[in-house]
């Protein structure tokens, strides 16, 4: 994207629709809970996994039942690409493409991120799927947050069912932002979408997203597939220690693995690769690269949040996201794009869910650390 010309996003014409996320639509069921109810469903404290039928099923109503329930449109990359819109503040800057049930579920997403000023466009499951949900099992005074995704009818999208009208979002954006969670979904829909972006020059980001994504074979098999066309990687430590291992590169410091999948070779595109890794109060490690060299490594501290003001994590590296595609779609240098996304994510931190006031503050002064 840094080849890119800097785009005007007061000017709607230029950014309606300008980028576009491709994830799994869950309403998120948010309660705070103790480590008993974690060792009970035999979950970790800062995870992410997918529901098993077995063992799962009763914890959504388990924490439905909870006196501080709160149901959240979520999902990972509808919670980035509505952080995304709230920061350009130009209306349907944004569009979300995901399957959901046909059920009061889904209306309260649409109702939602409408309401943000992302078009949405859903796929309606017609055959009776309901609606995923995510369970949120928030711990440690809102530090660390266990995920339990259901996906239901988030799991029935496929690039057969794709309308002209889903297919467009993609064609007219700039940005494309896809998670690894839909690799558990359509392999087949990331290639489409990969091979659209490769032919027209847009930028193609991708999240890792959870550590088991590159544990389990067939959806390690689609990250790999995809990689060639891949401009930009994001993902948290723990998952790049994952694909490290995966990778069976026998590193563990993040930045080196950073400039190593920066300048993994059979690229498709000539654009150097941009490797983007949070580091929880750490810093984050940004590398650019492509096979013949390393174009740039460094280090950008967060914003500090007292542990007080902490209210729940959860979608902060969500927010992380959403707020650095706000900064590449305007053109922006890497170091506001970091503090553009460090803003969102300790708006969101301070708030329930994956929450914010009705306009951002964000001005940036040439402060972001960097190490």
């Amino acid at each position: 994207w840094q080849n890119s010309s800097h785009i005007d996003c007061n000017n709607m014409a230029s950014s309606i629709g300008s980028i576009v996320g491709i994830c799994n639509p869950l309403l998120d069921i948010s309660a705070n809970c103790d480590e008993k109810l974690l060792q009970r469903y035999k979950l970790e404290p800062n995870n992410a996994i997918l529901a098993d039928e077995k063992v799962h099923l009763p914890l959504y109503e388990e924490l439905k039942s909870m006196p501080d329930v709160e149901f959240l449109a979520g999902g990972a990359g509808q919670n980035s690409i509505r952080v995304a819109q709230w920061m350009l503040q130009s209306p349907h800057a944004t569009s979300y493409l995901g399957a959901v049930g046909n059920d009061v579920y889904a209306q309260i997403m649409t109702e939602k991120a409408t309401r943000d000023g992302v078009n949405v466009q859903y796929y309606k499951n017609p055959n009776g799927v309901p609606t995923g949900t995510c369970a949120v099992c928030v711990t440690d005074q809102g530090k660390n947050r266990s995920l339990v995704a259901n996906l239901a009818a988030a799991n029935t999208f496929s690039d057969e069912i794709i309308s002209e009208v889903q297919w467009k979002c993609v064609t007219d954006a700039k940005v494309v932002y896809i998670t690894g969670f839909f690799h558990t979904v359509s392999p087949k829909t990331i290639m489409k979408v990969a091979k659209e972006c490769e032919k027209t020059n847009k930028t193609l980001c991708m999240n890792l997203s959870a550590p088991f994504l590159l544990q389990v074979p067939p959806f390690f098999e689609s990250f790999k597939a995809v990689m060639p066309y891949v401009d930009v990687y994001f993902g948290n430590e723990t998952e790049a220690k994952t694909l490290s291992e995966a990778m069976s590169w026998g590193l563990t410091d993040i930045k080196e693995i950073a400039k190593k999948l920066a300048r993994t070779p059979g690229k498709a595109n000539a654009r150097p690769r941009t490797v983007v890794f949070t580091h929880g109060a750490e810093p984050t490690v940004i590398a650019i690269g492509d096979a013949d060299r390393l174009w740039n490594v460094d280090e950008y501290g967060i914003i500090p949040c007292a542990d007080e003001d902490i209210v729940d994590t959860n979608g902060a590296g969500d927010a992380f996201v959403g707020g650095f595609l706000a900064g590449m779609l305007k053109g922006e240098p890497i170091d506001v794009c970091v503090a553009m996304g460090n803003y969102g994510a300790n708006v969101i931190i301070k708030r329930p869910g994956c929450s914010y006031p009705h306009k951002p503050s964000f001005k940036y002064r040439g402060l972001t650390l960097k190490y």
